[in-house]
């Protein structure tokens, strides 16, 4: 049996998740002394009022190949085999974590790691579409290489509110983060090739907005796409965000998502995003 697995760096919607038959495992959250599961005895809006409450943000960290290994266990029987679709391992270690526990469990499990390249949603698309393959008859090594040929159309855009997180988890100078919330600077950042870079400015929170819809409608063109858009605590923006992508684009498909505690952390509450890739 095919067993599909993520982290919870991945973003979805919880649907997917039952329909499709997907296992997450939490990434690690560390408040001080305190270490939690994400989506286990921590959520969002618990990791909000954290910082909130706190003034600092929480260092994640990616789970351990003990983790990994425990967790297959308990999701698997001997004999299965184990898609293990994860966050671009330039941004993390949960990949490598992965790959080790592979190791350990070759002669239970066939486990095959895959670096989605990408964040949030992208993962989870990534995720929805081994199992749609998988549905469709197609064989291991064939869904696989679905997944790295998908991998090379998603966009990810997204449109920072505050540089204030950035600046308390290390991203931005001080400097930088006073200077853009003086000017109400809105940046605009990108994962691309597996690292995310703020690529523009734009110094309005609506001219940031219109720019994540020409930036999507100048890479798609007419094309039809499946797409979500993601917010960090701002389901208002993200809704009036996927209303314009709706009448902008050729939506074939569209949902809203939570951003993942492990990205917003970086990011802050305010972020909005455009996740994207055309329908072959």
């Amino acid at each position: 049996m095919l067993r599909i697995v993520t982290d919870s760096a991945a973003d979805m919607p919880q649907k997917w998740i039952e329909e499709f038959d997907i296992h997450v495992i939490p990434v690690n959250i560390h408040f001080g002394e305190k270490t939690y599961l994400q989506n286990v005895d921590l959520d969002t809006e618990g990791f909000y009022k954290l910082v909130d409450e706190s003034h600092k943000i929480p260092k994640t960290s990616q789970p351990t190949p003990h983790q990994f290994v425990e967790f297959y266990k308990k999701i698997a029987q001997e004999g299965d085999t184990i898609l293990s679709i994860h966050i671009t391992s330039k941004l993390s270690g949960t990949y490598e974590s992965s790959v080790a526990a592979s190791r350990e469990l070759e002669r239970t499990f066939k486990v095959v790691p895959v670096d989605s390249m990408c964040g949030s949603v992208g993962i989870g698309m990534l995720c929805r579409e081994a199992r749609l393959a998988e549905r469709e008859g197609l064989g291991l090594d064939d869904i696989v290489k679905r997944l790295e040929a998908m991998r090379e159309t998603i966009d990810v855009y997204l449109t920072l509110d505050t540089l204030e997180y950035a600046r308390m988890s290390g991203r931005v100078g001080a400097m930088q983060a006073a200077l853009a919330s003086l000017l109400n600077v809105k940046p605009i950042a990108t994962l691309g090739d597996g690292v995310i870079s703020i690529t523009e400015k734009v110094r309005t929170r609506s001219a940031s907005i219109e720019r994540l819809i020409a930036m999507a409608k100048e890479k798609v063109g007419d094309k039809a796409i499946n797409l979500a858009v993601v917010h960090a605590r701002d389901p208002q923006s993200g809704q009036a965000l996927l209303e314009k992508a709706r009448e902008n684009l050729n939506v074939r498909d569209a949902n809203l998502v939570d951003l993942s505690i492990s990205i917003a952390a970086n990011l802050g509450p305010g972020t909005v995003g455009l996740i994207f890739h055309p329908v072959e």
